[in-house]
């Protein structure tokens, strides 16, 4: 064979191919039918063009625990004593007592004034000190917060010539693998 022949035969060859190709859409050949074989339910696959592809959005809540604090005003008040103001003013009250009275008289001015002195010293002293400060209060709360993310894809393409959409929890790019089912019409 010369070179001539050779090269007629590459170029029907070529040519050949390139019409297969160009009938087939430049795709490769569809997938093998799944083990049982196509036969079995009238199906088989095939590949569909993608006209769009529409990202499909939801809102996620999450909750998370946290914790809030905030400065607080407190009253406070130091507590009081007793027993010396008691001490105290049953002392002063004594004194002032053995002033009052002459004899008999004195002794029962005496016990009568460190008895009132007692009363008086211990509800003076019971009362204690009154002061504000702030504290920090921290409570548990539970944070939420949205976000909006992509849900699945709304799907439009075209097989056969025909245009369908189906929603998909995936972006299949610019082809999409089909199964295509054949039944009677009744």
């Amino acid at each position: 064979m010369n070179n001539k022949m050779r090269l007629i035969v590459l170029l029907a060859l070529a040519v050949t191919a390139t019409g297969t190709m160009a009938q087939q859409g430049g795709y490769y050949p569809p997938p093998p039918p799944p083990p049982g074989g196509a036969g079995a339910d009238n199906a088989h696959y095939a590949w569909a063009d993608v006209l769009r592809v529409d990202p499909v959005y939801g809102v996620a809540r999450t909750s998370a625990p946290s914790t809030q604090c905030y400065d607080q005003q407190v009253v406070q008040q130091t507590p009081g004593n007793k027993g010396v103001g008691t001490v105290l003013g049953a002392v002063v009250g004594g004194v002032l007592g053995s002033t009052i009275g002459h004899g008999r008289g004195n002794t029962a001015a005496i016990v009568g004034g460190a008895v009132a002195g007692g009363a008086v010293g211990n509800s003076v002293s019971s009362g204690g000190q009154t002061y504000t400060s702030n504290q920090t209060v921290c409570q548990p709360v539970n944070q939420v917060s949205e976000q909006r993310q992509i849900i699945g894809y709304d799907v439009e393409y075209r097989y056969h010539g025909d245009v369908y959409i189906s929603r998909l929890s995936y972006d299949p790019g610019e082809r999409l693998r089909v199964r295509v089912s054949v039944s009677p019409a009744d």
